[in-house]
């Protein structure tokens, strides 16, 4: 539908354009190029439509641009693989030698003692013990700080899962990524701040792990599919063959100058400036996905090194997009609830997983981003010392809200130290115990931040990640 005629006139008054704009959306619906046309599907080729690497467009409302932390963060990014399914710390990071001695004997009430079939040895100058199943990861333990003391509040996967991503058990907030990004915004315009790398469907928890909830939407992750086969099918209607290059420049700043006559006549819709910023980003984002995504321009070396696996993929791409400046990247790693057969199955789900992982520490260090990257690995909870009464002859591990194992490497933690302990058993958390909003007002720290005061006032209240808890872990910082 046309424009109404700018000089219209009635009864000898003249009219102006303003006094269309009833609503944005009422404009739009008016105007005829509909949201659909700047969507995904029409965007452009890529090539010559880049903004220069940590050049900030000039816009005004440009909320991705980025910003320095109140005191010097020693991370500059973080990559974070979620192990999600809760992996069995006794069988990894925690060694249990008592618990071995006493295999299928009754322990304090609980049930039936499971030893771990797994060896466990001293790796690195620290001499840190580490389980076989880690074998190659754990040659880089003096880069790591283990912290064997962690604790959550609800051994149930879907719960704890969201809880990790975004210290809230009950309502809806924003992620840790998306508080990242609204912290220090990112480096890269020409992709998303903050990027979710998963393999088929979204896991459990959904989109909550990745949202920005109250948060401008521009802070939420982009979530990836890196199982598709090339860059287009991970990034979907990637290029547009029907419209050229400058008539979708030309469409986006028209209805960014429409936005700006409109916001002098009415009260600016932040969720409408959100949707344009995404469109912008989506409009640039196509000039570099293309190139981060695809991990065939990296040499035959290198990806051998990673693995040629999903997993491996996976965190390749996770150095590239950090390279490229991107603020924060989360790699999901699943399948690590293991109620039966645990020996077999939890020997395949860390081999999917130990190549990889010290692939991209050896990568990131050789490159020189491992002093500025925050690398982090862990799950939602742990696992019983006691055979699950459900697995039968091959048993595994219940959960376990009490007891698991996170460990960070890089920007900002200090290498070849064990943090905190497991009673005997490692039943539970006994000593120098840190819960999940510990563990995120630490990495929010590591990033320059006091978690007390990385606020977004919503609904009369001042929301923080940690909620009204968490204390900095200081004995693991650098």
């Amino acid at each position: 539908m046309p424009l109404p005629h700018p000089a219209h006139h009635c009864h000898g008054v003249s009219t102006n354009p303003e006094d269309y704009f009833l609503s944005r959306r009422q404009f739009l619906n008016r105007v005829g190029l509909g949201m659909g046309a700047l969507s995904l599907a029409s965007l452009l080729d890529p090539l010559d439509l880049r903004a220069a690497q940590n050049q900030i467009p000039a816009r005004p409302t440009n909320t991705l641009a980025p910003h320095a932390p109140p005191f010097s963060g020693k991370a500059k990014a973080v990559i974070h693989i979620f192990a999600q399914g809760a992996p069995s710390h006794i069988d990894t990071w925690d060694p249990k030698p008592l618990l071995t001695k006493m295999n299928n004997k009754t322990i304090g009430g609980e049930g039936v003692a499971m030893g771990s079939p797994f060896k466990f040895q001293r790796y690195g100058k620290a001499g840190v013990e580490v389980s076989e199943l880690f074998s190659k990861t754990a040659a880089h333990v003096d880069d790591m700080a283990i912290i064997r003391s962690m604790y959550t509040d609800i051994p149930a996967h879907e719960v704890a899962t969201v809880f990790m991503n975004t210290g809230s058990l009950r309502i809806t907030k924003p992620s840790l990524g998306a508080w990242t990004v609204y912290g220090l915004g990112t480096e890269n315009q020409n992709l998303p701040g903050f990027i979710s790398l998963r393999s088929g469907g979204l896991p459990i928890g959904g989109a909550t792990n990745h949202g920005a909830a109250f948060l401008p939407g521009v802070y939420q992750g982009t979530s990836v599919n890196t199982s598709a086969q090339n860059v287009q099918q991970m990034i979907q209607n990637i290029r547009n063959s029907y419209v050229s290059k400058a008539e979708q420049r030309r469409q986006l700043d028209f209805i960014h100058a429409l936005n700006e006559l409109q916001a002098k006549n009415l009260p600016k819709d932040a969720e409408f400036d959100t949707r344009l910023a995404t469109y912008e980003i989506a409009f640039r984002m196509q000039a570099e996905a293309t190139d981060a995504f695809d991990i065939n321009q990296e040499t035959a070396e290198v990806r051998a090194a990673y693995g040629q696996t999903q997993t491996g993929k996976q965190l390749l791409i996770a150095r590239r997009l950090i390279e490229r400046g991107v603020r924060f990247v989360q790699a999901w790693h699943t399948g690590w609830d293991h109620h039966q057969d645990l020996e077999e199955r939890l020997t395949i789900k860390a081999g999917e997983i130990d190549q990889p992982l010290a692939a991209l520490m050896t990568d990131l260090k050789q490159r020189g981003l491992l002093d500025t990257t925050l690398v982090i690995w862990g799950g939602e909870f742990g696992r019983k010392p006691t055979k699950d009464k459900n697995g039968g002859e091959n048993p595994g591990r219940d959960h376990n809200a009490k007891a698991f194992t996170v460990w960070m490497a890089g920007g900002g933690v200090k290498g070849g130290i064990v943090h905190g302990a497991t009673d005997e058993f490692g039943s539970a958390a006994v000593q120098d115990k840190v819960h999940v909003h510990d563990l995120h007002a630490t990495i929010l720290h590591c990033l320059g931040f006091d978690h007390t005061k990385l606020t977004y006032r919503f609904n009369g209240r001042d929301f923080r990640l940690t909620d009204v808890a968490g204390n900095v872990v200081k004995p693991i910082l650098a």
